[in-house]
């Protein structure tokens, strides 16, 4: 009897040390996966970047946004809408996760106006709620995300840049 006493004791010890393993690397892999969000200052304006970003395009457009010389893929734009007054706009900026540099991105308007200006975006990291520095009245405007790539070093030397041109229509 004290045998099986002492092996079901063992068991049950074994067990709790088992479920508090568990325990303890699911609180860490859960506090790890919300590390990866990061708040993105922007000169005053706050814009949440995370990871897993997605362009949301399909397979076949993604294709269209490669650049054959360099193999970075830039995202394009047609047309952005949102209301007078607002201070977001829904717009999908960020870094293909294929890519291996870093972007800067920066939102202005044709004539140099800067709405957003991104913090470095890692492969992979994006928003798709950009908050503006300033508000718009109604109209259309020419607008662009201008992409300043660089290398993911500690020294981030700048690489090639694009611009990915779009229409504003705010109503």
């Amino acid at each position: 009897m004290k045998k099986t006493k002492k092996k079901t004791l063992i068991i049950v010890i074994i067990s709790v040390v088992i479920v508090l393993a568990l325990a303890i690397s699911a609180f860490f892999i859960i506090k790890s996966m919300n590390n990866e969000e990061t708040q993105a200052d922007s000169n005053g304006v706050v814009g949440k970047v995370s990871a897993g970003w997605n362009t949301g395009l399909p397979e076949e457009s993604k294709k269209s946004t490669e650049s054959s010389s360099s193999g970075t893929q830039i995202p394009g734009y047609g047309t952005a809408k949102m209301k007078a007054g607002d201070t977001q706009l829904h717009l999908s900026i960020g870094n293909p996760k294929e890519n291996n540099c870093g972007f800067y991105a920066t939102l202005q308007l044709e004539d140099g106006t800067v709405l957003y200006k991104s913090e470095l975006l890692k492969p992979g990291y994006g928003l798709t709620e950009v908050p503006l520095q300033q508000t718009l009245k109604k109209g259309t405007y020419d607008a662009e995300v201008f992409y300043e790539c660089v290398t993911l070093d500690e020294e981030q030397s700048p690489l090639n840049s694009a611009k990915s041109k779009f229409k504003l229509v705010v109503n």
